[in-house]
């Protein structure tokens, strides 16, 4: 989580307190993924079509970090990023 909030910081990406409760408990069901091995349901990379070039990159930088996870955990975590960038600040 430490090095999220580097991200965030440098990007000047400011998750509110939900946002950073919902992204603390996705990275742990990650984090539990890549030692269990247990996959995702199926995800349609369509539906992920939205997210901009710049949030979906930071979720992979992520992703990448656990070193066995799929794409699509990126494509999920996407989500988070695309979200938070819209704050104006920290709280």
């Amino acid at each position: 989580m430490a090095q999220i909030a580097d991200i965030f910081t440098a990007k000047n990406i400011y998750p509110n307190p939900v946002q950073q409760q919902m992204l603390t408990s996705h990275v742990r069901a990650m984090a539990l993924r890549s030692i269990t091995g247990e996959p995702l349901p199926e995800v349609e990379a369509d539906l992920f079509e939205d997210i901009s070039a710049t949030s979906m990159a930071l979720a992979q930088q992520v992703v990448d970090l656990f070193g066995n996870l799929p794409v699509e955990e990126a494509w999920m975590l996407s989500v988070h990023f695309e979200v938070a960038k819209e704050n104006t600040g920290p709280e």
